[in-house]
């Protein structure tokens, strides 16, 4: 039970959570005309923005090559328009035949916007701090693509690059031994926002499922996982906290102007919002791999649906009520600054953190609470952007990106991979 929570307030059991299993579908309703014209001109100018801020990164670093970048941008037949990008660890001999562990990643952005370029620094640290092969996935960007294209781009993406034999791809299955799992492939897939949806979403494809080499591992980081749920229904079950600097302390979240157009321009007219493959967070424990990693940004209003989903998915049974009257099961954090030194975790509180492996025969459930920090606060791009020079601000949110990042490395390697 969370710190603080209330023994008098009912929780809800798995069965009783409505959130997940409610086999009544929800449809995506169509909007009035004026809508529309808004939703079009909101996505259409926010991509001619990002295009043309693309365009002269692109031009800079054309220029002047940064540091850090991949290895290898490669094209596969079976997406030709849409590279990867590929990051050895530097202390890997390419000329080598030993084989590496490895880290699909998926960008964010709304599935409107966002580049496969803008994780290039996280994909750089993770392969050389966690000795990891790391391919960065691409996909096509909605309007013009809207579900389930990205989805099946991502899949057809993944499956190139296991059937790779250029790749020094880790495929050897291990035992995942106590865990009651059988044989388990060395290769996990994360996605950020938007890419940890489409994380969780491709790995419940039979396609993927079914592979020799089926990634053991989904993980989301600050993840759109409940699509079903109306945007400012969420604004309850987030923190909020006016003496941190802006932007940590603003009164109002910045994603909530987003959201419905991204969902505007990703959802298909009456499709099903409870469809798992749209909203993972209503996906069947037995459809996603045997292991699965959640992380969340305390100070985002997509938080509470990463909580929910890893209590769920959890052996636990204890699942929190985003309508929940007591507030330490309503809102995913506390409404307090958090208590640690800055630019640490906050191991020891269960709703921030949390490793299930016992009681569940499939594998296990990481959750992981970043405290203080808002959406997007491990890019550099997004946090450099919204901070706006707050010095503490950003120096918090690289310190809170460095020790997420080595949190879920050891957890992968050691509890996923075996290594």
């Amino acid at each position: 039970m969370p710190s603080g929570a209330s023994n008098q307030e009912p929780l809800h059991t798995d069965e009783q959570q409505q959130d997940h299993d409610d086999t009544n579908s929800l449809k995506h309703e169509t909007p009035t005309l004026l809508s529309k014209i808004c939703y079009a001109g909101h996505v259409y100018g926010l991509q001619g923005f990002v295009s043309s801020m693309v365009w002269l990164r692109d031009w800079k670093e054309y220029l002047y090559p940064p540091n850090g970048g991949p290895n290898i941008v490669k094209t596969y037949e079976c997406r030709p328009t849409l590279p990867v990008r590929i990051f050895f660890p530097a202390s890997y001999d390419q000329t080598s035949p030993n084989t590496l562990p490895t880290l699909f990643t998926i960008h964010g952005g709304g599935f409107c916007i966002g580049h496969i370029r803008d994780d290039d620094e996280w994909n750089r640290a993770f392969a050389d701090g966690q000795d990891v092969l790391v391919v960065s996935l691409n996909y096509s960007k909605a309007p013009q693509a809207p579900f389930p294209t990205a989805l099946h781009d991502v899949e057809a993406l993944i499956l190139a690059v296991l059937d790779d034999e250029s790749l020094p791809i880790d495929r050897t299955e291990h035992s995942a031994k106590g865990q009651g799992v059988g044989r388990l492939s060395r290769t996990a897939v994360l996605g950020f926002s938007a890419g940890g949806n489409l994380a969780l979403s491709v790995t419940q494809l039979p396609s993927i499922r079914t592979h020799a080499n089926a990634p053991a591992a989904a993980m989301s980081v600050y993840g759109c996982l409940d699509l079903s749920v109306a945007p400012r229904d969420k604004l309850p079950n987030r923190p909020f906290k006016p003496k941190l600097p802006p932007p940590r302390g603003d009164s109002v979240d910045a994603l909530i102007k987003l959201i419905p157009t991204f969902d505007w321009s990703y959802i298909p007219y009456g499709h099903d919002l409870r469809d798992p493959l749209l909203s993972p967070a209503h996906a069947q424990r037995e459809d996603l791999p045997p292991f699965v990693g959640i992380v969340a940004a305390e100070l985002d209003v997509l938080a509470h649906e990463s909580w929910r989903l890893a209590c769920r998915l959890s052996s636990r049974r204890e699942v929190p009520d985003r309508e929940s009257n007591d507030p330490a099961w309503r809102v995913c954090g506390r409404q307090e600054i958090s208590s640690s030194r800055p630019g640490k975790l906050e191991l020891d509180d269960q709703r921030f953190a949390f490793e299930d492996t016992r009681g569940n025969d499939r594998g296990g459930v990481k959750w992981l609470l970043v405290p203080d920090v808002t959406h997007g606060f491990d890019n550099p791009h997004i946090r450099s952007l919204m901070a706006a020079g707050e010095v503490n601000t950003i120096k918090d949110a690289e310190q809170k990106t460095t020790a997420y990042v080595d949190e879920m490395g050891r957890w992968l390697k050691r509890t996923v991979w075996r290594l």
